[in-house]
């Protein structure tokens, strides 16, 4: 569930903004557009605050804005708002807009600069879970954002975005984003670690990311068609899923649940794990992925660890496929593992592909897949019909 969430979290799906009747927005309504994006953003665990509003006409700039998370209060760049008008269902803003900004805790720190959102819908509290129970936008671009740890660099991204395209009456909203590329040091590693990572001629990680899925409503099917982090010389990972009963009831009991545990963190664990464990049935199981494309990755850890063994790197790979039988005999499923050891051996034999799907005959309610990995976990794989797949 935390995948989904900050799924949708990041990309705050947006629909039907086309047929919304807009008004001309007074200062009155500005400033309750402004309260509305306060209350929204404490329901997603954020205290939105700010020192002052310049009004003018339809726009306003925010200065002195601060956002407290878990009661930490960071102060970020101003904010300006241009086009607020009132909606059908609450308040759109045309743009919004943010210089550059950092946050800091515990040792590490998170900078941001050229943030900007367009289509942006504050939906009032009789319609807010109609859409998800988000902040709306059908655009949003980030410049830049680098993560650092004791003053060090680790992680940065540029160009990041995403854009939602509004389904018609009943469909889905659909979702497309990425960011141009990205830049792990690796200077975080442990000194063996490290020394690894350049054996196997990575000094840093560079790459770039892509994101497409769409999400509807009516019955809360999820799918995140595609969600691929490709690493320059080495592959791209991807990962899919199907999900359904994701729906703006279920989200509204997640919320009130949430707000229940924040509010009582020291309450009975035990009633809390069954009101999630009922929510969880409100869900179901359709399909995921797991994926690997190797862009020369597979064939320098092969290298690497014939080096360290003394061995060619096709004598590691017999070697790999000889011991597989017996380690996956623990799964109790002899048909899976002939399979996954027929599928692992092609691989190793010409690199360029490896799938691991779930793809279960009919929607696998989430309350079944907990059962049955408390009562049968040798089972799940059966259940969820887990296939491995090469080179297709």
């Amino acid at each position: 569930m935390s995948i989904i969430h900050k799924q949708l979290r990041a990309l705050a799906l947006s629909t039907l903004f086309g047929g919304l009747a807009v008004t001309g927005a007074s200062a009155q309504a500005v400033e309750e557009a402004l309260d509305r994006l306060k209350a929204l953003s404490a329901d997603q665990g954020v205290t939105l605050d700010w020192a002052s509003a310049d009004i003018s006409g339809d726009d306003a700039v925010l200065s002195g804005v601060t956002v407290t998370v878990d009661g930490k209060s960071t102060p970020i760049s101003d904010i300006t708002l241009s086009g607020i008008s009132e909606v059908d269902t609450g308040y759109r803003i045309e743009r919004l807009e943010a210089d550059e900004y950092s946050m800091s805790n515990d040792g590490g720190s998170v900078a941001v600069e050229g943030v900007e959102m367009t289509g942006l819908l504050l939906p009032s509290e009789e319609d807010r879970d109609a859409y998800g129970g988000f902040l709306f936008y059908e655009t949003i671009a980030v410049a830049s954002m680098s993560v650092a740890a004791q003053g060090n660099e680790i992680f940065s991204l540029t160009d990041l975005q995403a854009e939602v395209t509004a389904g018609e009456a009943g469909e889905p909203m659909s979702f497309t984003g990425g960011a141009d590329g990205f830049t792990v040091n690796l200077s975080f590693l442990e000194p063996q670690q490290r020394a690894i990572m350049q054996a196997l001629g990575y000094e840093e990680l560079q790459g770039y990311l892509e994101m497409e899925g769409s999400w509807r409503p009516t019955d809360g099917r999820i799918e995140l068609s595609q969600y691929d982090v490709t690493v320059d010389g080495a592959g791209t990972f991807g990962l899919s899923f199907d999900l359904a009963g994701y729906t703006p009831d279920f989200i509204a009991s997640l919320r009130e649940l949430q707000q229940q545990t924040l509010a009582n963190p020291d309450g009975d664990k035990s009633a809390q794990g069954m009101a999630m464990l009922g929510l969880a049935q409100q869900l179901s199981f359709n399909r995921a992925e797991i994926a690997f494309d190797d862009d020369s990755l597979t064939g320098k850890v092969l290298d690497f660890v014939a080096a360290q063994q003394n061995m060619s790197a096709s004598d590691v790979a017999n070697q790999a496929k000889a011991i597989l039988p017996f380690v996956l005999a623990q799964l109790g499923d002899p048909d899976l593992t002939a399979k996954i050891t027929q599928a692992v051996s092609a691989f190793l034999d010409d690199p360029q592909s490896l799938r691991i799907t779930a793809a279960p005959p009919a929607p696998v309610p989430f309350a079944l897949i907990a059962a049955g990995a408390m009562s049968a976990p040798k089972e799940l794989t059966k259940t969820l019909g887990v296939t491995v797949t090469a080179n297709d």
